[in-house]
């Protein structure tokens, strides 16, 4: 509810194309000016009686023609069928559809699709897939996922595709990725070109072509970790993360990392504190000494601007 002298909003009518009026429209309004040029009586301020009448049917035309162009476009993805039937909200898709904001798309265990995302790349959605368009504008797409899997290729500027899901929102940077929720509403993203960055409530993961991260329910995202890394250090991170590994956990990933894994280290400077963010710091110096400039205090500090050049140095060796 609009409170007294509170102007609504305009972001709505920004995204509006213009659209012109067809012409019978003003052949009417100069009709009916004409008919007004002798007017049989005039209110007592003097005005002629039709003008009343024709500022009415002016507003009437500009609110149709306003109506017409907001339904005519409407955001809308393009969805083509797989295999299967798939549905868009109640109606099977048979062999195209078109997906609006707000619509649900499903695939049961026999059907797949995939989803045009608008003119920037496309997301396959795999069997026993639930997802809804939330966002369909030219300065944000986005999609959200509640189970399943799907394989999303994206050539756009970073941050401009978005995917929601109950653990996470997955931040296109310009990339290709596969990313599933499971029933609990946990999930992992495996990124294939370029970078992800996954958040949730200030936690931030940033996860490179190679590299996969898990989520969990009220949780968020975990560390990232390269695909190739060494199976012990895999499982000792999702015990770090998810499973209260602590101490044993740390040391493990300590010990069986590689240069490469200063992605995975990196990670966890600001998510350990006191002597462990030093371990931490000592193991990486140890596989990529610190580059020239950087002050070590300001790394165990978690300096913004220190860490961001310590990661695009050492993003060179992942």
């Amino acid at each position: 509810m609009l409170r007294k002298h509170q102007l609504p909003s305009d972001e709505p009518l920004r995204d509006l194309p213009l659209v012109e009026a067809p012409d019978s429209i003003w052949i009417s309004l100069e009709n009916a000016l004409d008919a007004g040029e002798k007017p049989r009586g005039r209110h007592r301020f003097g005005f002629p009686i039709w003008q009343p009448a024709l500022v009415v049917a002016s507003l009437v035309v500009v609110a149709g023609v306003y109506w017409r162009s907001i339904r005519g476009t409407e955001p809308q993805w393009n969805v083509d069928r797989l295999a299967g039937i798939p549905s868009i909200g109640s109606e099977p898709i048979d062999r195209t559809g078109r997906m609006k904001e707000g619509q649900w798309l499903e695939t049961d265990a026999s059907s797949r699709a995939v989803i045009h995302v608008g003119t920037i790349g496309t997301v396959q959605v795999d069997s026993n897939t639930r997802v809804r368009l939330v966002t369909a504008r030219s300065t944000e797409h986005r999609l959200a996922l509640a189970r399943g899997r799907i394989m999303a290729s994206v050539t756009a500027p970073p941050r401009l595709f978005f995917v929601n899901t109950a653990s996470s929102t997955a931040v296109d940077l310009g990339c290709a990725y596969t990313m599933q929720i499971d029933d609990a509403e946990n999930g992992s993203l495996q990124v294939t070109l370029g970078w992800v960055s996954l958040e949730w409530s200030g936690r931030k993961s940033l996860v490179p072509a190679g590299a996969s991260c898990q989520t969990r329910h009220k949780l968020g995202p975990g560390t990232p970790v390269f695909d190739d890394a060494a199976g012990s250090l895999k499982r000792a991170v999702t015990a770090f993360d998810f499973e209260k590994g602590g101490l044993s956990a740390l040391d493990t990933i300590l010990a069986a990392s590689r240069v490469r894994d200063t992605l995975t280290l990196w990670h966890l400077l600001a998510r350990v504190d006191g002597n462990d963010r030093l371990r931490v710091y000592n193991r990486m110096i140890a596989l990529a000494p610190i580059p020239n400039g950087l002050v070590p205090a300001k790394v165990l500090q978690l300096d913004p601007q220190t860490l961001q050049r310590w990661r695009e140095e050492l993003a060179w060796k992942w």
